[in-house]
């Protein structure tokens, strides 16, 4: 098996850092390509900059759509990419947003919701219509989400950093800032799983985890499943491929 992992920036070292993450989960039958936008925004930090990055990536990604088994949007967005590879080919295709919510879901009790931790301010209602979207209940407003119309999302908090500054600052900063979104994460009540809301997040399930225990305590900390959506993401197309849908 062939998985193409996609990163729609175009900033090398977000793509190596998720390498290893990739690798760490042992599936030693399946060869990995990553690619990096070859030019376009160095981060995605909003609507636009996706939109953007499709122009820059689709013409290389084209010509590796008969080479690969499997398709991974790594960017945590309602990105276009996902919908304009499904409609040229029909090779399992799906984005890290939409791989860590199914999971998420999977794994929390039913009378859990999930949340999700991102960058900069501007992914709560981005993500929050994302997830509306993606569950299939229409365009809603991050005040009604946090309001609890939602009986399985319990909306997004951001840490004010974009995907580029989370490598780029220094790491206590990082650390404090991911633990104080988690935390305001937390007191929406009955979180059961926590999506890291960024591929650059990729590998920092620690600092969220000690979120966790610090804000819930030991035991109950422990139990919150937090879903990285890289990891989410190859699980899925692991499984499509070779259920062979």
């Amino acid at each position: 098996m062939e998985i193409l992992i996609i990163n729609p920036n175009s900033t090398q070292a977000m793509t190596d850092a998720l390498k290893p993450l990739v690798e760490s989960l042992g599936y030693d039958k399946t060869t990995y390509t990553f690619f990096t936008a070859p030019s376009g925004p160095k981060s995605i930090n909003d609507e636009g900059d996706a939109v953007v990055s499709v122009d820059h990536c689709v013409p290389s990604i084209l010509p590796m759509l008969e080479t690969h088994d499997a398709f991974l949007v790594a960017c945590y967005s309602e990105h276009p990419l996902v919908p304009i590879l499904r409609e040229r080919t029909s090779k399992p295709v799906t984005g890290i947003f939409e791989s860590s919510v199914t999971a998420a879901l999977h794994l929390m009790h039913p009378w859990q919701k999930f949340g999700i931790v991102s960058t900069g301010k501007v992914w709560e209602e981005i993500l929050t219509n994302a997830t509306a979207h993606f569950l299939g209940f229409g365009e809603i407003s991050t005040s009604s989400v946090g309001g609890g119309e939602s009986k399985r999302f319990a909306g997004v908090e951001t840490t004010g950093l974009s995907a580029v500054e989370l490598h780029d600052v220094s790491a206590d900063v990082v650390r404090e800032k991911m633990i104080n979104a988690t935390k305001r994460l937390l007191g929406k009540g009955a979180v059961g799983a926590i999506c890291l809301g960024c591929a650059g997040m990729s590998g920092m399930d620690e600092i969220v985890r000690t979120a966790c225990i610090e804000e819930l305590g030991e035991a109950k900390g422990s139990e919150v499943r937090i879903v990285d959506g890289v990891k989410a993401g190859v699980a899925t197309l692991e499984g499509l491929v070779r259920a062979s849908f």
